[in-house]
């Protein structure tokens, strides 16, 4: 089977469709401020048009990114990961968000559960390993369900706790509580 092209009825340039959808997804810009933005370089296109790829184009933009993630090239680093718990009201009930991100401040996976026990933390670490390898260090707080997770699976030479060697995930948790904030609580952990 042939893959087909899916600019292919389209009179745009495939990369101007894809600066558009790229623009509104990675900024907090409004449909209006990206046609306002594309007007400025010189491309004449109305906020519906960039509404209407948005939503025809924005799976296949993020599948894309995914399969690189899931695919990372051979510099990629799987240095240092940084992870943290982070409870959640969703519903009136109280949730954990266990998160991982990597030396950068890249979200590397999130995981809810409504304990935050050993058998999360282990069920939320093999899940990021077999998504990205094992890396050379983990960086935690001190909750002791990391060590006991960390010493099932046998990685407990990789693992590092401090006072303040995890701010890199307590960091990443900010734009979080605020879109918490915004949305007035979460309804469902899909939501999240």
């Amino acid at each position: 089977m042939k893959n087909h092209n899916p600019f292919r009825y389209f009179k745009t340039s495939p990369e101007i469709i894809r600066l558009a959808v790229m623009m509104y997804v990675r900024f907090p810009l409004s449909l209006r401020n990206v046609e306002d933005l594309l007007h400025e370089r010189g491309i004449d296109i109305c906020h519906e048009t960039v509404r209407y790829w948005w939503n025809r184009f924005g799976p296949l933009f993020a599948h894309e990114i995914r399969k690189k993630r899931l695919y990372p090239s051979r510099n990629h680093s799987n240095w240092r990961w940084h992870l943290d718990e982070v409870f959640v009201k969703i519903n009136g009930e109280t949730y954990y968000l266990w998160r991982a991100v990597d030396h950068e401040g890249e979200v590397l996976e999130a995981f809810v559960s409504r304990r935050r026990d050993r058998k999360a933390a282990l069920i939320f670490l093999k899940k990021l390993m077999k998504r990205y390898g094992k890396p050379r260090v983990i960086v935690t707080d001190r909750l002791r369900s990391y060590g006991a997770a960390m010493k099932v699976m046998g990685n407990t030479a990789s693992h590092q706790t401090g006072r303040w060697m995890n701010n890199r995930c307590e960091n990443s948790h900010l734009p979080f509580r605020r879109r918490e904030q915004a949305m007035l609580k979460f309804r469902r952990p899909r939501s999240l």
